[in-house]
């Protein structure tokens, strides 16, 4: 993998306060891989929880340079670069819950249950491509418990039926109860990093922005031609 020497030089801090704010939704473990995908690291970096009720607060008022999205945003004052990583879909549930058992769900499994409506504040129609409102065949999506917090999170999952459409790094914030079950029929929802359009970016930030898209993690939905010889 190359990486960008200029890019990892300005970033560096040498013990100064970190160069990049980052802005990342609970677990840090999506933002630690594109940043060591950069060839950086993470003592150069702030990681900024933004919370799901008013994700692009922090972007829009300058409490960070630069955020974590997942899928394509229509936002007029925000920019979004390529994908840099894709994150695996999958239900969250108790582990108790009838579907805890299975290797994998299809999307149809999870018409059956409720799940969680969308955040006030976040935007609907990314809310949509996590949580569609129809399966594929048709089923409704019963999006009835309110998203709010992690642990308000948890307790509807243990105390009812209900079931999170969700993605696979959530998991590492939830405790051990909580299962997260791949869902083998939805696409992984790609990754990139935001920034504030018509926004004078200071050079570290920049900096960063091009490295990570030069470490970018491959689509796993594109298939690659097989090597028909032997390499040289």
């Amino acid at each position: 993998m190359t990486h960008a020497p200029d890019a990892v030089a300005s970033v560096s801090g040498g013990g100064r306060a970190p160069a990049v704010r980052l802005g990342i939704h609970e677990t840090p473990g999506i933002a630690h891989g594109v940043i060591a995908r950069a060839g950086l690291h993470p003592r150069d970096f702030e990681l900024v929880p933004y919370d799901i009720r008013d994700p692009f607060r922090p972007l829009r008022t300058g409490q960070v340079d630069v955020m974590i999205v997942k899928y394509g945003l229509r936002e007029d004052d925000i920019t979004v670069g390529l994908p840099v990583d894709f994150d695996e879909r999958a239900v969250l549930m108790d582990a108790e819950h009838p579907l805890a058992g299975r290797a994998s769900l299809s999307i149809e499994d999870v018409a059956a249950y409720p799940v969680f409506e969308r955040p006030e504040g976040f935007p609907s129609y990314v809310w949509d491509l996590i949580v569609p409102p129809r399966s594929p065949a048709g089923a409704p999506i019963r999006r009835v418990h309110p998203l709010t917090t992690v642990p308000a999170l948890v307790h509807t999952l243990t105390t009812t039926q209900a079931v999170h459409v969700s993605f696979r790094s959530v998991e590492a914030a939830l405790p051990p109860r909580i299962r997260a079950v791949p869902l083998h029929d939805v696409p992984s929802a790609p990754i990139s990093l935001a920034w504030p359009s018509g926004r004078e970016l200071p050079g570290p930030v920049r900096a960063f922005l091009t490295a990570a898209e030069a470490g970018a993690v491959p689509d796993p939905a594109v298939r690659r031609p097989r090597r028909t010889t032997p390499p040289c």
